[in-house]
């Protein structure tokens, strides 16, 4: 069964940036939703960031058009086929970007981050690689569901630093894991059940710089509409500084129409309640 899902994204270079190196892709024909932030300075940011989104979106169309199609890198334990495929796709950015960035001598550090979900049956797909993120509103609850590959994140959870020491740290934009660094990277992927009412947002660490997860909760509560929730997380992160680009991309599944029936066996419950 294929989840239906509404989405609203938004992409901006922030107040500081002259150009962004943030992307993000959604093919919601396939439920799957793609973000990168790239690096490397100049247009390499942009162009790491692009190969990425590209190269996922296009392998996963491969995979749905070919069951048969090879699996690349190893195959991960506990988790389905899709999410598998999922995270063949992120490696297979991960060649595309290192290929890229070998044959261009001007940008032998270009690379990326990456977070990608695909929903199906409800259940999601999450795939990531760096510091950008996932999150999952259920209720009241933001919850992470990515963890952060970056040098005060591992500091953090070795105990070695505090959040407090974290965010005032020179060393907050050092990513211990990437796109596009290697020949080859590690790929985290899980799966998450979605429920009735959840929000999922993806976002790049422009926006979790400038927000607390407080502040991201609450939009995300108080915007019903999925566009609307974005455009506002985007215009806050500006408003509070905008040292970054910002890129946030919230997904819902759609509300189930209230069938016919459904509302006359509603109405039956009330008349008979106030006979």
């Amino acid at each position: 069964m294929v989840m239906e899902m509404e989405f609203g994204a938004r992409s901006d270079t922030g107040c500081v940036r002259e150009n962004n190196e943030d992307s993000y892709r959604a093919a919601p024909e396939m439920n799957l939703f793609v973000l990168s932030d790239g690096m490397g300075g100049l247009e390499s940011g942009e162009v790491a960031s692009r190969l990425a989104v590209d190269t996922i979106i296009e392998q996963c169309r491969r995979a749905d058009a070919n069951a048969s199609l090879p699996l690349m890198g190893a195959r991960v334990d506990g988790v389905s086929e899709m999410t598998n495929r999922l995270a063949g796709a992120v490696r297979a950015a991960n060649k595309v970007v290192h290929d890229a960035a070998q044959r261009n001598a001007n940008a032998p550090s270009m690379g990326a981050t990456v977070v990608a979900v695909r929903f199906s049956n409800e259940r999601m797909s999450l795939a990531h690689v760096g510091d950008s993120r996932a999150y999952r509103l259920r209720g009241a609850d933001l919850e992470q569901l990515t963890h952060d590959h970056s040098f005060v994140a591992e500091q953090i959870r070795q105990g070695r630093m505090t959040e407090q020491e974290a965010g005032t740290s020179t060393f907050q934009n050092v990513l211990v894991r990437a796109l596009g660094i290697e020949p080859a990277v590690e790929v985290d992927a899980s799966e998450e059940l979605v429920m009735e009412g959840d929000t999922v947002l993806l976002c790049s660490d422009g926006l979790t710089h400038e927000l607390s997860d407080s502040q991201i909760a609450a939009v995300l509560r108080e915007n019903g509409d999925a566009q609307e929730a974005a455009d506002r997380l985007i215009e806050l992160a500006k408003q509070a500084g905008g040292g970054d680009n910002v890129t946030a991309i919230v997904i819902r599944p759609a509300q189930k129409p209230v069938g016919a029936f459904a509302r006359i066996g509603r109405l039956g419950k009330w008349f008979k309640g106030s006979a």
